[in-house]
């Protein structure tokens, strides 16, 4: 598996000794910005062990390779492409974080809605809901201040903020448009019904921003949008699930959120559970400006006599 090679690396490179620097390095490489090289298949298997992290499956390589769909000699050859002497090395690093439950359920149980006892409902609501709860968690355990902090800077800062998305992340953007126009003005979404994306992309200029949502498997239109988009100056910031996303490499922030679930499809709790912080991060950040414009739609919406009381 040549692709794992490591290319004009450093002697004195020292790989990371926590979770938080492994997916840097991880971001770091998708968006080329490290001395390390890895190959397409290279950093998703990556991607998908920081995303394993504490889990039992951990313990061994065997189990770790069989989760991954791939075999073990594949993942020691990463191991040491990221420059650990072994993967016992990476597996200390990995297994450093500790969660409360693991991920491995999820994945035994991706079919349950199809096969559940249909005496147990509540039992699957119950199952489905912890599972969420969980991917929460998982998000706040890997974002950090720094991340919260430049995307919702970039927010506030931006003349003008479009989001895209497609499919379930479509219904994502939309909700998202709705509470970032709560707190300034000229947020919209990339395309409507009456401009597509290309009439999108030609209203923004250099330093707009545009917030692009995501996740495995990636929509080839959402990536070559992000791709556009960063040729053009435009600022994107992505919401997607793994490092090795593909949307990463024309990132300027990433906001990484799990979806693993026994949902039909992806998962989309997490994500809204993520935009709502970051939309409070945008809304602390604006201050005042942001309770100007609030208050001037609670005004709107009173004088039209909108809601019923």
């Amino acid at each position: 598996m040549k692709e794992n090679s490591v290319s004009n690396v450093n002697a004195s490179h020292r790989p990371p000794e926590t979770v938080d620097g492994l997916r840097e390095l991880a971001l770091s490489i998708a968006r080329s910005e490290s001395e390390l090289r890895l190959g397409t298949k290279s950093r998703e298997v990556l991607a998908r062990l920081i995303d394993l992290q504490g889990d039992q499956v951990l313990l061994s390589i065997s189990s770790a390779a069989r989760r991954l769909g791939v075999n073990p000699s594949s993942i020691s050859r990463l191991a040491r492409s990221l420059g650990y002497a072994r993967f016992s090395d990476l597996q200390k690093v990995l297994l450093s974080a500790s969660f409360t439950s693991s991920a491995s359920f999820y994945r035994d149980h991706a079919a349950s809605a199809l096969t559940a006892d249909k005496r147990s409902l509540h039992a699957q609501a119950q199952q489905l809901c912890a599972e969420n709860q969980h991917n929460i968690d998982r998000f706040l355990q890997g974002v950090k201040h720094a991340d919260i902090e430049a995307f919702a800077q970039a927010v506030i800062d931006a003349p003008r903020v479009r989001l895209y998305g497609v499919r379930q992340f479509h219904a994502l953007c939309s909700f998202s448009a709705y509470g970032l126009g709560m707190l300034r003005p000229d947020v919209a979404l990339l395309s409507d019904a009456t401009n597509g994306v290309a009439e999108g992309l030609a209203s923004l200029s250099e330093g707009d921003v545009l917030i692009a949502a995501s996740c495995q498997p990636y929509t080839r239109q959402v990536v070559d949008v992000c791709r556009m988009a960063q040729t053009h100056g435009i600022h994107t910031l992505a919401v997607t699930d793994y490092a090795s996303s593909a949307l990463v490499e024309y990132s300027q922030v990433s906001i990484l959120v799990p979806h693993e679930s026994s949902f039909i499809s992806n998962s989309m709790v997490a994500y809204f559970a993520a935009m709502e912080c970051l939309i409070n991060a945008c809304a602390t950040l604006a201050g005042d400006e942001a309770g100007k414009a609030i208050s001037r739609r609670d005004q709107f919406i009173s004088e039209l006599d909108i809601e019923i009381r």
